[in-house]
């Protein structure tokens, strides 16, 4: 039998178990995040590598909404799961047997879209995942990119709209931070901007929703402007413009070769991304991208546990002196 990789993404309210062998990625299984405490996460997390590893296991990879020191596995802190200051690494190496990578879980969706059938085929490419709030990833040439100390890729607390006519405001030390692409442009924001067209015109059919429902939400926008809404149709407009000056950073800061949007909010499609797009290329410098495009995510749902496993794949090659696709399918 080939080599197999164990990718594990863990999320707020579930952790997603898939193991990758001969360039197939397995089924999916699902089970609720032990959230009561960082113990209790970290057995969950035991018991789920010794239920998906088999004798042909090389290697886990587990992805994490966190910041993680990369290069020891220590999480510096998470989002929406009781992780903090852990060498999880070494402790889940210890119990497992085999090696225990730990990425931000952004970055493995990166990785899992600059992967085609097993090879890697967009070696520059920047992610952008839209969900309640902005995550990001880097590949350059072939490789993540986790910065000097493993921070980088927070593109969520990048600035893009900030009046700074007489300097910089004042900070309160809140994050995110006014002005951020993650305050303007996450789901949250969506949100915001739902409730503020619902409340303008209570005819309206985010009105409506807001009427009936008690609330309204971005999910009702992608509901209205697939029906031809205008006020859900601008709403996504205005959305989608704030990640296009997002785009336009990424694009003039690294000329990449693909700019890939993911996350719960992508499911608007052109809706969003069309706006996105047009306002990307109206202020990225003019010959930076000249080869990029601006896509959605291919992988969807499944790009993070995929990446996780293909960052098993990587750092297994990496220590074994093995080829990456070599690694990925068996060969």
């Amino acid at each position: 039998m080939s080599d197999q990789f164990v990718g594990i993404d863990v999320g707020g309210t579930k952790i997603a178990v898939a193991t990758l062998q001969a360039g197939e990625l397995s089924e999916s299984t699902l089970q609720h995040t032990q959230l009561s405490s960082q113990e209790a996460l970290v057995a969950q997390l035991i018991s789920v590598i010794d239920e998906a590893r088999t004798p042909d296991t090389k290697a886990v990879g587990i992805g994490v909404p966190s910041l993680i020191e990369f290069a020891t596995g220590r999480i510096r802190s998470s989002v929406n799961i009781p992780l903090r200051d852990v060498p999880l690494r070494e402790l889940l190496t210890d119990r497992a047997g085999v090696p225990v990578y730990i990425e931000n879980d952004a970055s493995c969706a990166a990785l899992a879209e600059a992967f085609h059938e097993g090879h890697m085929a967009v070696p520059h490419l920047v992610m952008f995942t839209i969900g309640t709030g902005v995550g990001g990833g880097l590949v350059l040439n072939g490789r993540l990119y986790r910065g000097a100390t493993g921070a980088a890729s927070e593109v969520g607390h990048t600035i893009i709209g900030l009046d700074l006519s007489d300097g910089a405001p004042e900070h309160n030390g809140v994050f995110p931070q006014a002005g951020s692409l993650e305050v303007l442009a996450s789901g949250t924001a969506l949100d915001k901007l739902a409730l503020e067209a619902a409340t303008a015109d209570p005819n309206s059919f985010l009105g409506l929703r807001l009427t009936r429902d008690g609330g309204v939400t971005g999910h009702d926008v992608v509901d209205g402007a697939r029906s031809g809404d205008e006020a859900s149709v601008r709403c996504l407009r205005i959305l989608g413009e704030r990640l296009g000056i997002g785009i336009a950073n990424a694009i003039t800061m690294f000329d990449p070769l693909e700019v890939v949007v993911g996350g719960g909010v992508s499911a608007a499609g052109e809706l969003l991304l069309g706006p996105a797009r047009e306002v990307a290329w109206r202020y990225a410098v003019p010959g930076a991208g000249a080869r990029c495009s601006i896509r959605l995510a291919r992988h969807g749902p499944r790009a993070g546990v995929l990446g996780a496993a293909l960052i098993a794949a990587q750092e297994y090659a990496d220590e074994t002196g093995a080829v990456m696709e070599e690694a990925v399918e068996g060969r």
